[in-house]
């Protein structure tokens, strides 16, 4: 097998694992509680065509600090989903980020 089949063997392999669920299972925890969400009034939706659904803003956290990510409209999955968003849980260890997820509505 050459070298060039074998390189894009690992990295096929590289990209499967990268975005398995495995991957985003890991939990990072925090020590420092985040700020309180800022209120975040949501513009019109946009005029372009589709379906489209308020996902609002939250608290990331960038390995030192907490950074606001201003929320925004996406095109979600299916029609009739419905954005269920992430929060941060108060564990015995500190706080962890629990992603946002669509659901059907």
């Amino acid at each position: 097998m050459s070298s060039s089949r074998v390189f894009r063997a690992v990295l096929v392999i590289a990209l499967i694992l990268a975005t398995s669920p495995l991957a985003s299972a890991a939990e990072i925890i925090v020590n420092l509680a985040p700020p309180a969400p800022i209120v975040e009034t949501a513009p019109p939706a946009p005029v372009a065509p589709g379906y489209w659904v308020w996902r609002p803003g939250f608290w990331r956290w960038d390995g030192r600090q907490y950074v606001w990510v201003p929320g925004r409209y996406v095109h979600p999955p299916y029609y009739g989903a419905v954005w269920v968003p992430g929060h941060w849980d108060a564990r015995r260890r500190g706080w962890v980020w629990i992603p946002g997820a669509w659901r059907r509505g």
